[in-house]
């Protein structure tokens, strides 16, 4: 479970959207206000928490008994969810039981140390210096040592310096600016548990940095080296010792759906380890025995693959104990008929619903700024909001930011500076006006989103009933497949990209998103004012800079129309009501954010 970090944003899947450490809105220690979560899942715990952080528990022995949860994945993809491909909150749901990291994000995006695994402190301001120390007990689930062998593996799949043959960055990797943020990577004995990193420029997210993740040994090993020698190539930047381990890391922990890779290949550094595999049904959990740090509280865990739709009738019939459904209101008013059998969560979340263009290839919008202000004209975010998100949450707002949500403190402030209010409102005959001039009548505009998915189809639903009276011919390009590897988003296939990202409290995750050539900057935006903008936010310390850059970004992405923003997606999570701690996040980690705490009452 334990937070990690991989430089940016998630990708909300099928249910949510596209979700990854995503733009991290707000920002700082602790995202303002936010968060707020509802009384309904209060009274529900065995030990009440200090903090938005995971309770103290006392003494835990771990009970034999299953809790079943459903996220609604569509499908497990892999032990590394660190790659483009992989990189989604339904993957990670899973994979963060499994591989620990060295923070983790509470409930209202507050950053906490991992005690279990590590202890760091900032040594040095100028430069940036952080020094690290690995617990002495910490070690994989096969009894290998947990070292600064890890860090430096975990450095160099985020180092776009270290390159193939074909010059192409080495490991593929959803993060990829770490060489360039620490150039000399993690200092220290590669079988040591002590390291230094040295930031080449201020880093406001250094706690959040990804210096732990998949096993250096297991790489090694698959590279036909020692774990020294893997660590002395990384070093020594030699990319061709390393290519055969990167291709490992790359590819070698994706399998057919329902084959697990050996147990060897996939070692646990976290509180449960990969049981089973059931191709399209589930995955299960168990208990990591050889767990450093505080055991899991249930021995199974398992996560099933359930549609939305289906969650609240397992939920009622005990074959799923916790679910995360997409919010809609009849799934709410599913729940509150249950009555005292569920309790319900719910609260704000960082996660936000967005309409991306494309600017590859030959899609409609690459290359007609007019064209794309026509569509934003046509767009109607306000009835979207009133009739799919007001029910759920009557404070609902069109969000008219990208890295600030309406319930922040500075979201006025930046708001007024970067959005004049244009789309505020429909305005068909101004948006047919274009199209007519830009003779474009009948472009056709494929909205491509991870089906099924009701709010969505129902939102491309309403969005085409009002942009095809302006002359464009919105199709619906839902597909099971669009974030899968090799579907449809990957391909380039489509005009718009339907999706949400998912945030906690990350400052500088929405460089990955809107700067030239980022991993997550999927319809391929460049802008160059953008990236200037977001190199210096990324190299300061000072909120105030951060506030700056983040309007002078705000105005642009409007200006040049990157996207459409749309709503802050509303949280909503269901128990049944004999299981405990399950607590409501707003952040991009789900209800499963503290999983190993859960446990049924006795």
């Amino acid at each position: 479970m334990r937070g990690k970090r991989i430089s940016k944003a998630v990708a909300v899947g099928a249910a949510l959207a596209l979700a990854l450490t995503a733009c991290a809105p707000g920002g700082g220690d602790a995202p303002s206000e936010s968060a707020k979560t509802s009384e309904s899942s209060s009274g529900t715990n065995s030990v009440e928490p200090a903090n938005s952080g995971l309770a103290d528990l006392g003494d835990i022995k771990t009970q034999d008994a299953e809790i079943k949860v459903s996220v609604g994945a569509p499908e497990f993809i892999g032990y590394n969810s660190n790659t483009p491909q992989t990189y989604s909150t339904y993957n990670s749901a899973i994979t963060d039981r499994v591989l620990s990291g060295f923070s983790y994000f509470g409930t209202d995006g507050a950053i906490y140390p991992n005690d279990d695994l590590v202890a760091y402190e900032k040594v040095s301001d100028d430069p940036l210096t952080i020094k690290y120390t690995i617990k002495p007990e910490a070690k994989w689930s096969d009894g290998t040592p947990i070292t600064v062998a890890d860090a430096v593996l975990s450095w160099a799949t985020q180092n776009a310096n270290l390159k193939n043959a074909k010059g192409k960055q080495l490991f593929d990797s959803v993060s990829a600016d770490l060489g360039d943020t620490v150039p000399k990577g993690p200092e220290g004995d590669a079988d040591g548990k002590e390291f230094t990193v040295t930031f080449k420029d201020p880093d406001p997210d250094w706690q959040i940095q990804s210096w732990m993740g998949l096993p250096a040994h297991v790489v090694a090993k698959q590279g036909g080296m020692s774990t020294t020698e893997l660590v002395d190539a990384i070093r020594a930047n030699d990319a061709k010792k390393v290519t055969k381990a990167a291709e490992f890391w790359n590819t070698g922990w994706t399998t057919k759906p329902g084959a697990l890779p050996d147990a060897d290949l996939i070692p646990s550094s976290g509180p449960y380890k990969l049981k089973s595999w059931s191709a399209g049904q589930s995955v299960t959990l168990e208990a990591n025995e050889n767990y450093y740090g505080t055991p899991a509280a249930t021995k199974t865990l398992t996560f099933r693959f359930i549609d939305d739709g289906a969650m609240v009738q397992a939920l009622q019939n005990k074959d799923l104990n916790v679910i995360a459904p997409q919010p809609t209101v009849d799934t709410l008013s599913q729940l509150e008929a249950l009555g005292d059998a569920v309790n319900i969560q719910k609260g704000d979340t960082l996660t936000w619903e967005h309409l991306d263009f494309n600017f590859r290839d030959k899609a409609a919008f690459k290359d007609s700024l007019e064209l794309r202000q026509a569509f934003a004209m046509c767009v109607p975010r306000q009835e979207i909001v009133d009739n799919l998100i007001k029910p759920l949450n009557p404070e609902a707002k069109v969000l008219n930011a990208r890295e600030v949500f309406p319930f922040q403190e500075n979201y006025a402030a930046v708001v007024d500076a970067s959005y004049d209010g244009r789309y505020d409102n429909v305005d068909i005959e101004g948006a047919k006006k274009i199209v007519d001039e830009q003779n474009a009548k009948g472009t056709k505009v494929r909205i491509g989103y991870s089906a099924p998915n009701p709010r969505r189809t129902d939102e491309v639903a309403m969005i085409k009933s009002s942009c095809d009276q302006a002359g464009f011919e919105v199709v619906d390009a839902g597909d099971p497949k669009f974030f899968a590897p090799g579907g449809t988003q990957e391909r380039g296939d489509y005009d718009v990209a339907l999706f949400a990202w998912a945030g906690s409290g990350q400052i500088t995750s929405g460089q990955n998103i809107y700067a030239t050539g980022k991993p997550q900057n999927y319809g391929e935006f460049s802008n160059k004012e953008v990236d200037a903008a977001w190199t210096t936010l990324a190299s300061s310390l000072d909120p105030a800079v951060h506030l700056e850059q983040t309007k002078k970004i705000e105005k642009l992405l409007w200006d040049d129309l990157f996207g459409i923003p749309l709503f802050a997606h509303p949280g909503l999570s269901a128990s049944t009501s004999d299981i405990l701690n399950v607590r409501h996040t707003a952040t991009q980690s789900q209800i499963v954010w503290n999983a190993e705490q859960w446990v049924r009452a006795e």
